[in-house]
């Protein structure tokens, strides 16, 4: 006899800790199976985007760390560089490979973050988690060395950077380059061969390529489902057209390829600093301009490869000491927005860590 059974909506967040942030997920059950999943969003919102209309182009600067709170240097630099192309300034060679060495080290803090928590939503904290906050806390201490801070950095400036690195940094971050290829295969002896990771992750939460283009999805979670696109190479900023290094993509679309897209490009991330390093130009590290920039009237929309996909500032001009109007593009709410589409026949336990998978930071998801 075939038993009556009702959807039931169950409400995880937005103080679930495997929501990763104030998120709430709106799920409608059929007995265990994921049939409807509405993300709900706004319980972080602090209005930035109108903030930057009542502050000058440099005071806006440290409200853009507040955005992605895990990889601050690169929101940083996405508005700079957007405020650099709106008013036609140059910024000197130095600045420019230092600003690299900055997004690029970034890039492998966030991703340590990224698989890090992934596999705790599976249920393993301690060994995974933790062995990738050691290699972290190197790095906040490479970034504590530049700027005095850990989290958020106000270190970018237009036309350049707020000051040159202390002698000590580039012999310690030649020590962390050097060691971290070993880390990863560490990472690696522990986790590509686990058969939890493979039977949660392997097939589960797919994102197919049509979708993840349709759905204008970028970093990791569209290369994970095999689109080689990757903004470093596509439309070229600061020096990365004078690097070389892969982009590396996955076939399937599941979980388990954005676990190995992020693994890979540390890997990757690891060869531009050592390249960066060694083409490392001496010289000034700021264009020399006015204490109120004021770029000409106008529009211009900035991009990079952040750790977590495009972030762009689109930003206007009406030649005064403020953005007349700033938006800004966030890959963590653009990559949210298929979520529905990857678990919806699954589990719960499988919605949780394709969640993770996504890699949301709720600071640009609301901003």
């Amino acid at each position: 006899m075939a038993l009556k059974t009702e959807p039931i909506v169950v409400n995880m967040g937005p103080q679930h800790p495997s929501t990763h942030g104030v998120f709430r997920m709106r799920v409608t059950f059929d007995g265990e199976i994921i049939k409807d999943l509405e993300p709900v969003m706004g319980y972080l919102h602090r209005g930035v985007e109108k903030l930057a209309e009542s502050r000058t182009y440099t005071q806006f600067i440290p409200l853009t760390d507040r955005l992605d709170y895990l990889a601050s240097m690169t929101n940083n630099l996405a508005y700079v560089l957007a405020v650099e192309k709106l008013g036609n300034i140059e910024v000197p060679p130095r600045a420019q490979y230092l600003r690299v060495i900055m997004a690029e080290m970034m890039r492998i803090s966030s991703h340590l973050m990224a698989v890090g928590f992934m596999i705790n939503d599976m249920g393993a904290f301690y060994t995974p988690l933790l062995y990738m906050y050691r290699e972290r806390e190197k790095l906040l201490d490479l970034f504590e060395m530049v700027c005095g801070q850990r989290l958020t950095y106000n270190y970018m400036r237009i036309g350049g950077l707020s000051h040159d690195v202390p002698p000590e940094f580039l012999p310690a971050l030649k020590k962390f380059v050097s060691e971290m290829p070993g880390f990863i295969d560490e990472y690696d002896q522990l986790l590509k061969e686990n058969e939890i990771l493979l039977a949660r992750t392997k097939g589960v939460g797919i994102l197919s390529k049509e979708l993840a283009i349709n759905s204008s999805a970028s970093g990791p979670v569209l290369r994970g489902s095999g689109v080689k696109w990757d903004i470093r190479k596509a439309d070229p900023y600061l020096v990365y057209d004078k690097l070389n290094f892969e982009i590396p993509t996955g076939t399937v679309g599941d979980i388990y390829d954005r676990y190995w897209v992020r693994m890979v490009e540390m890997r990757q991330s690891v060869r531009i600093l050592e390249q960066a390093i060694e083409q490392l130009p001496a010289g000034e590290i700021r264009t020399a301009l006015p204490h109120l920039v004021r770029p000409p009237c106008g529009e211009a929309y900035g991009h990079i490869e952040a750790p977590k996909g495009e972030l762009g500032f689109y930003i206007i001009s009406d030649t005064g000491v403020a953005p007349y109007r700033c938006h800004i593009r966030a890959p963590s709410l653009i990559n949210l927005t298929a979520l529905k589409d990857m678990v919806v026949g699954l589990m719960l336990a499988d919605a949780i860590i394709t969640l993770g998978s996504i890699d949301i930071v709720l600071g640009e998801v609301d901003r």
